[in-house]
């Protein structure tokens, strides 16, 4: 993995099986959110459009209470539009049933979270066999667990702990080895090293950059320009709208 400079690994051009791809992996058109509170209506997100290519690794940043957290919701089928479309590989995910929705979250999307998010009760492995658990066989789901956590870099002898007995980067490789082991189309992460010290930070963006290589579309909220530094390109939203 080569470095332009310490700290900063230089993103290769996306795959060619992303690159070839001609329509766009999400696209929002006219996409507004707004949450009726006693005290008056918030406008989460405000007519915004965009587009994502496949292979593209993006940055959302943008002040406290922006609607970055909202706008990545509504790329991972967390919640739906109050007006506006919205479209993964062409097919609109805005009119969906609730059940559609919870499939192609768990066949499409990995989630890769700032808390990390992993159950207590289960041991490494196992939180990230847990997606696998309804679509594949009990052997087959621990062997590709195995196979994941290994891509991560994070030791066998580790693989037995629960996540209290893991430090916060190799709870974090646990999470993304869990998003990563359905293979999803596509990767979100939600300040996926604000909890992490600056070397593990980096070694995790290491993680992400290679997927990326690999031809996963990468989208990540931030709020250090430094991890932005990672994409290729940074949406930057404002009371929500991009801007």
């Amino acid at each position: 993995m080569e470095t332009d400079r310490p700290g900063l690994i230089t993103v290769d051009a996306p795959s060619e099986k992303a690159a070839t791809s001609s329509t766009p992996i999400l696209r929002f058109e006219d996409v507004s959110k707004i949450y009726p509170l006693p005290a008056g209506d918030v406008v989460a997100l405000d007519h915004v459009s965009l587009t994502v290519e496949p292979g593209e690794f993006i940055a959302v940043m943008g002040p406290s209470g922006s609607g970055k957290s909202t706008l990545l919701n509504m790329m991972g089928c967390l919640d739906v539009p109050t007006s506006g479309k919205i479209y993964l590989s062409g097919q609109e995910i805005s009119r969906m049933s609730d059940d559609d929705l919870t499939r192609l979250r768990r066949d499409r999307i990995g989630f890769v979270f700032q808390q990390f998010n992993l159950i207590p009760l289960l041991s490494a492995v196992e939180n990230v066999e847990f997606p696998l658990v309804l679509t594949a066989g009990r052997e087959e789901s621990r062997q590709r667990a195995i196979e994941v956590l290994r891509m991560m870099h994070l030791d066998d002898a580790l693989f037995s702990h629960r996540p209290g007995e893991l430090s916060g980067g190799e709870q974090q490789r646990v999470a993304i080895a869990r998003a990563l082991v359905n293979d999803p189309d596509l990767l979100l992460c939600d300040e996926p090293t604000g909890n992490l010290d600056s070397k593990t930070g980096t070694a995790i963006m290491g993680i992400l950059a290679a997927e990326n290589r690999e031809g996963k579309t990468v989208i990540m909220v931030t709020h250090d320009p430094g991890v932005a530094a990672y994409a290729r390109r940074t949406i930057r939203i404002v009371d929500g709208r991009l801007v």
